[in-house]
C-alpha cells in the first residue's frame, strides 16, 4: 500500500512538472502569423504556391501556427513585402530574391542567374553545395530566415509587340524584366523595367513598354498578355530555373520550438517540389491554348541573339563579384558548383533529351 501511495504521489509530482515545463506550455501556444506576398491574390501558381504553403504549415503544426496570407498590395505594396518581414510587421514572406537588388546585387544570385542553374540544379546547390549557408548568412543582416518555397522552372523569353530577328532589335526595346537579365539587357541596348506583376498587362497594351518577361505560359495566359502582344519568344535565358523565396522574421522564427522551426523550412521544401511540379504539368496545356485558341505566334530567339546576351551576362555577373567580399564568396560557390553540375548534367538530362529527340 505504501508502495501504491508513493508511485501515485510521484506521478502527481511528474505530471506537475510536466505542465509547468516550457516545452509543454508552447506546445499549446497558437503562433498567428502574416505573410505577405509580390503577388496578386490567388494568382495561379505564385499567389496560389504562397497559400499552399500557409496551409501546410498550419496543417503540419496541427494548428499551432496559423498563417494568413496577403496579395500584393492587401497589407503592403509588393515591393515593401521585405522591409515589412524584417521589421516584424508580417512574420513571413513570399517574393522573389532579385526583387532586392537595391539593397545589394548579390541577392539575385539566390533567385536566377542568366544561362545559369536550372531548377534541379539550383536546389542541388542551395540543399548540397552550400549555397543555402551563403543565402542565411546575408539575410540575416535584415533580421530574416530565408528558404526555397518554390521554382517556376525555365521560363519563356516573353511578350514581344514586334519581331526579334537580330541583336539591333534589342536597341531602345523597353522591356519590362528585373534581376540581373534587366542589367544584360541594357548593357545590350535596351530599357529594364521593373514593374509589379498586376501592373504588366494594362503597361504592355498601352505601349508604356514594348515587351514583358512574366513566368510561363501558365501563368502569363492568366494575365492576358496575348491581348497586348503576339509574339512568344523562348527560351527564357534570363530565368532558367527562378527560386521563388519565404522569408521568414528570425525573430518569430527563434521564438518558436524547434519542432515547429523544424515544420515551417520542411513545408518550405515541400512547396519548393509543389510549384516546379504544377508548373511543369500546366505550361504546354497553356501553350497549346495560347497557340490554337489566340493566335499566339511561339518563336525562339536568334542564335546571334542568345549568344550575345550570354556574352553580356558573364561580364555582369563578374562584375558584380568583383565589387562586394560577400558577393565574390557567393560568384565563386556558384561557378563552382555550376562547373561540376553542368558536366554531369550534359551526359545525363542533356544527352537523354538528345537521344529521345531521335
Amino acid at each position: 500500500m505504501q508502495r501504491r501511495q508513493f508511485i501515485r504521489g510521484l506521478g502527481g509530482v511528474v505530471a506537475g512538472t510536466a505542465l509547468s515545463a516550457p516545452h509543454v506550455v508552447s506546445a499549446k501556444t497558437t503562433h498567428r502569423w502574416k505573410m505577405v506576398t509580390a503577388w496578386p491574390k490567388n494568382f495561379p501558381g505564385l499567389g496560389t504556391g504562397a497559400n499552399r504553403l500557409a496551409e501546410r504549415i498550419t496543417r503540419m503544426s496541427g494548428g499551432r501556427i496559423r498563417v494568413k496570407v496577403y496579395g500584393a498590395g492587401e497589407l503592403v505594396p509588393a515591393f515593401e513585402a521585405f522591409d515589412a518581414v524584417s521589421r516584424g510587421t508580417a512574420q513571413m514572406g513570399h517574393a522573389g530574391p532579385y526583387y532586392w537588388k537595391g539593397k545589394g546585387e548579390v541577392f539575385q544570385f539566390f533567385s536566377a542567374v542568366p544561362f545559369g542553374f536550372t531548377p534541379q540544379e539550383v536546389n542541388a546547390w542551395l540543399y548540397h553545395g552550400g549555397g543555402m549557408d551563403l543565402w542565411r548568412r546575408l539575410y540575416a543582416d535584415f533580421n530574416l530566415v530565408p528558404a526555397a518555397a518554390g521554382n517556376t522552372g525555365t521560363q519563356m523569353a516573353g511578350w514581344f509587340r514586334k519581331e526579334i530577328n537580330s541583336v539591333a532589335d534589342l536597341k531602345g526595346l523597353k522591356m519590362r524584366i528585373p534581376g540581373l537579365g534587366g542589367e544584360v539587357l541594357r548593357r545590350a541596348g535596351g530599357t529594364p523595367v521593373n514593374i509589379p506583376g498586376g501592373e504588366l498587362f494594362t503597361a504592355l497594351q498601352s505601349g508604356a513598354i514594348d515587351a514583358t518577361e512574366w513566368v510561363g505560359p501558365y501563368n502569363d495566359l492568366a494575365f492576358g498578355l496575348y491581348k497586348a502582344a503576339k509574339y512568344y519568344y523562348y527560351p527564357g535565358w534570363h530565368e532558367p530555373g527562378s527560386v521563388i523565396e519565404c522569408f521568414i522574421n528570425k525573430k518569430a522564427f527563434d521564438a518558436l520550438p524547434k519542432d515547429l522551426q523544424h515544420i515551417v523550412l520542411t513545408a518550405c521544401q515541400a512547396a519548393n517540389l509543389d510549384m516546379l511540379a504544377e508548373m511543369t504539368a500546366r505550361n504546354q496545356q497553356a501553350l497549346e491554348t495560347l497557340v490554337t485558341k489566340h493566335g499566339v505566334q511561339v518563336k525562339p530567339l536568334p542564335d546571334d541573339v542568345l549568344k550575345k546576351l550570354k556574352s553580356l551576362a558573364a561580364e555582369v555577373v563578374a562584375e558584380i563579384a568583383a565589387g562586394d567580399p560577400f558577393a565574390r564568396q557567393v560568384y565563386d560557390s556558384y561557378r563552382g558548383f555550376h562547373r561540376q553540375v553542368s558536366a554531369w548534367s550534359a551526359i545525363a538530362e542533356q544527352a537523354f533529351m538528345r537521344a529521345r529527340s531521335l
